[in-house]
């Protein structure tokens, strides 16, 4: 089959590995000038296949209001008069229920735990450079109460598979020197060795690399954005661009925030809103006092991870604030975090700061798979989960394009 992949992030760039590996003909068209120039530029670079509990959950909802108050919250809520803004914003609170966050847990877990399978595969057979590094992960608590809550979550998703190995302070310390700042200050930690870490942009490169270099090379179409999608008879027979028009067998919306509107042209509502999200990047000196290992500080909502000679800080959630443009107070909030939770980081220098939106969906759980368009699929609305979740996301995409059953679930990822 000839398929267009409408998207060239990380989604985007996974499920057009993946179908090519399956021997079908690839075209990848974004408005970007290369590949991963969108949310997946500089993204939290954790592969966190164990910690994937929707945001959505009852926990959250005792801290909103502080949190949706104050200037330096994790979350900051900007009402504006948008309709979507406020569908979302009801569906995630409906979604705010113990039992509908541990069912999204359960599923999300299924596919993280099949990503890293497909990640792991997608290393060995192409070795792609991309700061790829398998330290694990370390969940850092400073506050008792939150760490007691973790613990009962932690025989939860142990349950489910998910190794957590409980750490108190002298063991955190031991396996983190790094964390020597705040050592006074932690309760415990959590540590699973499953975890990954690199750089998503350099993935995506990488990929376009891999896929310009095959026997049949994959097409790619940059600088070119799709202003619609043209369909008869309940097929989609062509996407319109400003450089023309691509036609296919089957067609592929992996485009995050640019998947919505192109739905909405054919009366499908993919309910996914921006969630603005920001990163610092801090280069490196042989004196730096850097983690090695991938850190959540839970109090403050802040992701670290190692990338070679570099450390990516990533956090924060902008709900309406429009654009993808940085504002400088969330970064100067997002510098005093690090300089609290590493005091001793001796960077080279001011870090590179970004911010990206991120495609999310009320409940947290991506659309991967058919839509009532014969030919029209979906592989979007993954959220800050999109690194994480993308090769076992396009896997099992390639799988249902196919006719075949993937080893996930697909229903859960189904568009209702």
């Amino acid at each position: 089959m000839h398929i267009v992949v409408i998207g060239a992030g990380v989604v985007g760039m996974t499920t057009a590995y993946f179908l090519h590996r399956a021997g079908h003909r690839v075209t990848v068209v974004d408005a970007g000038s290369g590949p991963g120039q969108a949310t997946s530029m500089a993204n939290g670079a954790q592969l966190s296949y164990s910690f994937v509990a929707p945001l959505a959950d009852p926990a959250v909802l005792p801290k909103l209001p502080s949190w949706l108050l104050a200037q330096d919250a994790p979350l900051r809520f900007r009402p504006r008069l948008d309709p979507d803004q406020w569908r979302w914003s009801l569906a995630f609170l409906r979604a705010c229920t113990r039992a509908k966050s541990r069912s999204t847990t359960r599923e999300l877990l299924s596919l993280g735990m099949y990503s890293r399978l497909c990640v792991h595969e997608l290393v060995r057979q192409e070795n792609p450079d991309f700061d790829f590094s398998s330290s694990g992960k370390l969940l850092v608590y400073q506050d008792a109460g939150a760490y007691t809550h973790a613990l009962a979550q932690r025989d939860y998703l142990a349950a489910l598979g998910s190794e957590q190995r409980v750490m108190d302070t002298r063991a955190c310390l031991d396996m983190e020197p790094a964390l020597a700042g705040i050592g006074a200050s932690i309760q415990g930690a959590l540590y699973t060795p499953t975890e990954d870490a690199g750089d998503c942009q350099r993935l995506c490169t990488e990929l376009e690399r891999i896929l310009r270099a095959a026997a049949d090379p994959v097409r790619f179409h940059f600088n070119t954005r799709v202003t619609a999608l043209r369909s008869e008879r309940g097929r989609v027979v062509g996407v319109s661009t400003a450089a023309g028009e691509l036609q296919a067998d089957h067609y592929v919306l992996a485009s995050g925030m640019g998947a919505p509107p192109l739905a909405r042209q054919l009366g499908l509502n993919l309910r996914i809103y921006p969630l603005k999200g920001y990163s610092l990047t801090y280069a490196l000196t042989p004196d730096s006092v850097a983690p090695n290992a991938s850190i959540s500080d839970i109090r403050r909502k802040v992701v670290y991870a190692r990338l070679g000679r570099r450390l990516r800080v990533a956090g924060m959630v902008d709900i309406g604030t429009g654009g993808s443009a940085v504002d400088p107070r969330r970064v100067q909030s997002l510098e005093r975090d690090v300089a609290q939770f590493f005091p001793d980081l001796n960077p080279a220098g001011p870090p590179e700061a970004w911010a990206g939106l991120r495609p999310a969906r009320p409940d947290g759980k991506p659309l991967i798979g058919a839509t009532p368009y014969r030919n029209l699929w979906l592989n979007t609305g993954h959220g800050g989960l999109g690194f994480t979740l993308a090769a076992g996301s396009a896997r099992m995409l390639t799988d249902l394009m196919q006719g075949r059953s993937p080893a996930v679930d697909a229903a859960a990822f189904a568009l209702a």
